[in-house]
């Protein structure tokens, strides 16, 4: 991965608790970034230090966070932003690697089919670009002891908070047996396929299998298809013994959930995509919006979010998932519905995740 000098990212703190009293942030972070665009006041930021081609459709981004980003461990996901055609575009992508010595950290983004920011970011974005960095949420992670033996099942992007892992597992010297099962639809979307090869020949205790579902077997370590019981019977015969981690595309993981979640030791995942459901409200309702005084009339069982940015509305938002909480807003009136689950909430005051919840009654949000 080439990288480019970067210079420093930390503002002089003389000066800032000099002009503490006299400037607001907005104004400090306006001049300061005439001078280094990695400069505010308190709002996390990243310079782009170095990318790599990763797979086809996959780059590699090394960022150099600036000194009011938080961290974050392996498995952990970050809100990334960045302006496209002058609208802030923001999306969650998970860490692919550890925490550097230096402080930097990697992401690994596939370009989606109409995803402005992936596009940007696997396209367009160039070493010395600053994007703006959320703090690190997300709760699949390793333990401080690794115990017992481990199961990572990865699907598509699914790959990247579980080579994170991997090769935080090892950093410590693989202290854990460890399989990994890798799904894509042809040769060229695997990413990192030389790495874990290496790792299988230095680690005895970790095996990987690359899964193709359009593409024709012909390594060692391929086979074909998508998952099944009897699949991973034949690759994981002891599967009862494992702890599990699974990342992917919502079918994906709900899958594998009904397949090993009962069987397994435990069984942890995470979807980057929602499973598919039929919502059947119809109709609309009346959404009032008690900061801006506006009242729009918002159709029933689609997110909230969609239908506010349908109305030209731009409220924050990041995973679209329901994860990040980023979208997160009070709700003073109402009746709403959970559009993974299909729970419906009556609860008259309380907060709620715009991305994942439609109206199914009159609302009041304080937007």
């Amino acid at each position: 991965m080439s990288a480019a000098p970067t210079p420093s990212l930390r503002p002089p703190g003389r000066l800032k608790r000099m002009l503490r009293p006299l400037v607001s942030p907005e104004v400090f972070d306006f001049w300061a970034s005439k001078v280094d665009p990695a400069w505010s006041w308190d709002r996390p930021l990243a310079r782009i230090v170095a990318r790599r081609v990763e797979s086809i459709d996959a780059v590699t981004l090394l960022l150099q966070p600036n000194r009011h980003w938080g961290g974050i461990r392996p498995g952990q996901h970050i809100n990334l932003s960045a302006e496209i055609e002058g609208t802030r575009v923001t999306r969650s992508y998970s860490l692919s690697d550890t925490r550097r010595a230096d402080g930097s950290i990697a992401v690994t983004v596939k370009a989606i089919e109409g995803g402005k920011l992936s596009q940007h970011l696997c396209r367009e974005a160039k070493v010395g670009d600053v994007l703006d960095l959320g703090q690190a949420f997300g709760e699949m992670v390793l333990p401080d002891a690794v115990e017992g033996a481990w199961l990572f099942l990865a699907a598509g992007s699914g790959i990247t908070p579980l080579i994170a892992m991997t090769r935080e597992l090892a950093a410590r010297g693989m202290p854990a047996p460890l399989t990994l099962l890798y799904w894509a639809r042809t040769r060229d979307e695997h990413c990192f396929v030389d790495e874990l090869r290496d790792l299988a020949a230095q680690h005895p205790d970790f095996r990987v299998h690359f899964i193709l579902t359009r593409d024709t077997a012909t390594a060692a370590d391929e086979c074909e298809g998508r998952i099944s019981d009897s699949q991973l019977s034949a690759l994981v015969p002891d599967l009862p013994t494992r702890r599990i981690h699974a990342c992917g595309p919502g079918g994906f993981v709900d899958g594998a959930r009904t397949l090993v979640a009962s069987r397994a030791q435990s069984f942890q995942a995470e979807a980057f995509t929602p499973l598919p459901r039929v919502i059947e409200d119809s109709g609309t309702v009346q959404v009032t919006l008690a900061a801006s005084r506006r009242t729009l009339t918002l159709p029933r069982g689609q997110s909230l979010l969609k239908a506010l940015e349908a109305e030209g509305l731009k409220p924050a938002s990041g995973c679209r998932m329901g994860i990040c909480n980023t979208c997160a807003c009070g709700k003073r009136s109402g009746t709403t519905r959970h559009l993974h689950t299909g729970d419906v909430q009556h609860e008259p005051v309380s907060a709620l995740r715009l991305c994942v919840n439609s109206a199914t009654s009159d609302l009041v949000l304080e937007l």
